[in-house]
């Protein structure tokens, strides 16, 4: 992994789209063993795991009862699973990254928020509509970025992630959210934002810096083969989540 930081030019190719995409950045050798440790806890089921039953989502079995009902989501806390999962949850290239996306020297990473193997499987995956994370997290500032490593190929036909560029810098009225937290498809002023979308192709070692406000949504996955990322979303320690929520309900870890 290359320990350069940022350019001038990416950082503000983040503060404009927010999100970025950064090629290649994390090596193959660390990728195949965050990859293995995750498959084999996926396949001994040890908790805690989402299963698409628990979403809800459109595409998801009805129950964990139903067909397709035990097939996992995403592999919860992995920040404590495995050293492979620490490796790069806490890799100083990922720190000198985050402080200039955040703007201080003193980074945390969240344990309540993300924290997970994502895996999208050919059957009974979801869809997940357009949304920013900063609607389930509570912190004193919405400054906080997520990084989303690809593990294998990421396509529009196994489900990649895609982004509305600008939208972490729009406020947004609450009559345009299905239940407080999707945008409605349905209206006009939604649906030119939606044209607005962009799906970055990923190759194993990609990732994407994006931040909490900045909308984004997935697919289904349409191919044969199971897709897997990791991702950790990281504040500055000054940046307090709100006592009593979910975002304080575990302490956060400082990156050097």
């Amino acid at each position: 992994m290359s320990l350069a930081l940022f350019t001038p030019e990416e950082v503000a190719s983040f503060q404009q789209h927010g999100f970025y995409v950064a090629r290649g950045l994390a090596d193959t050798e660390l990728c195949q063993r965050i990859l293995a440790a995750g498959k084999t806890q996926l396949a001994q089921a040890l908790e805690p795991i989402e299963y698409e039953a628990d979403t809800n989502y459109p595409g998801a079995p009805a129950s964990r009862d139903a067909a397709g009902g035990r097939t996992a989501r995403r592999l919860l806390q992995v920040f404590q699973r495995d050293a492979a999962f620490r490796e790069w949850a806490l890799n100083a290239s990922l720190a000198g990254r985050l402080k200039q996306l955040l703007g201080g020297e003193q980074v945390a990473l969240s344990q309540p928020h993300h924290n997970s193997l994502m895996t999208k499987q050919p059957a009974f995956s979801s869809v997940t509509h357009w949304h920013r994370d900063i609607r389930y997290w509570n912190f004193a500032s919405n400054n906080l970025v997520s990084v989303w490593l690809a593990l294998g190929k990421e396509r529009r036909e196994n489900g990649c992630l895609g982004f509305l560029p600008g939208t972490h810098k729009m406020e947004l009225d609450a009559s345009r959210f299905e239940n407080r937290a999707f945008l409605r498809p349905d209206l006009p002023e939604n649906a030119a934002l939606i044209e607005t979308a962009v799906f970055p192709d990923l190759e194993p070692g990609d990732v994407v810096f994006f931040h909490a406000m900045t909308f984004h949504a997935a697919g289904w996955n349409r191919s044969d083969q199971t897709k897997y990322s990791l991702v950790f979303s990281y504040h500055l320690q000054d940046n307090l989540p709100q006592p009593g929520s979910r975002s304080a309900s575990l302490p956060s870890i400082a990156l050097a």
